[in-house]
């Protein structure tokens, strides 16, 4: 993924040129947007960009704002939230509207880059059959990102997508929350487990009746049994 294309989103131009010199080191190519409605502008004339890593308090737009407006035109563009606030809330708010990740201020550039690396390699996918997951008429074809339900697509998030490849490829198994953020998140966590519960309800509600096939564990995490009878969450 070395010429993925990167959009960093910030007021600070300090901020921007830190995080544009460490992924220009790994060969990413980075644009830059000094504010919210530079990015939306940036985003809707280019439509190659892969990932975006958004600061959230900016002038004109926040970030919540180009999420939103990012988000009506895009499911799959894989969100990173910059902020200086450490409230819950924040960070909760950032997954209900569809940001992939989240990091506050101050942080390590090179745990950034390494996030970065994370979700553009997850999302490069590899070449033939192993990369279409199937159960119970639900489809996943990693390569194309793309997710089928009895035939009909289903547009889920980035986030959204990962988490449902991992319940295929342990279908059956009981998976702690830990265990869950650790693989799809693909970095140690320390956040609150309500981060992976905001998730699996959104995916459900996207699955409509198939969503019921991802059994809540009390007290542990989840499973995903295509076989066992329908049920409430």
């Amino acid at each position: 993924m070395a010429e993925a294309r990167i959009l960093v989103v910030d007021d600070e131009a300090r901020m921007r040129k830190l995080v544009r010199d460490f992924l220009s080191a790994k060969g990413y190519e980075v644009l830059e947007a000094g504010d919210g409605e530079e990015a939306v502008k940036i985003f809707l004339a280019d439509k190659n960009i892969d990932l975006m890593i958004l600061d959230v308090m900016m002038p004109k737009m926040d970030g919540w704002e180009v999420v939103k407006a990012v988000r009506q035109y895009s499911s799959r563009l894989p969100i990173i939230m910059l902020t200086a606030r450490g409230e819950e809330r924040d960070e909760l708010q950032g997954f209900q509207l569809g940001v992939d990740e989240y990091i506050s201020k101050p942080f390590s550039p090179k745990i950034l880059v390494a996030r970065v690396d994370a979700i553009l390699r997850r999302t490069g996918g590899k070449a033939g059959e192993e990369d279409k997951l199937s159960a119970a008429g639900i489809v996943v074809d990693r390569t194309a990102h793309e997710v089928t339900i009895d035939g009909e697509p289903v547009t889920l998030s980035y986030k959204e997508f990962e988490l449902l490849t991992y319940f295929l490829e342990n279908k059956g198994i009981a998976l702690s929350r830990e265990k869950i953020l650790n693989n799809v998140w693909n970095y140690d966590y320390f956040g609150d487990a309500r981060t992976i519960d905001t998730h699996v309800k959104k995916l459900r509600a996207k699955m409509g009746k198939k969503g019921s096939m991802i059994h809540t564990i009390w007290g542990m995490g989840y499973k995903f049994d295509p076989d066992a009878p329908e049920e409430a969450h």
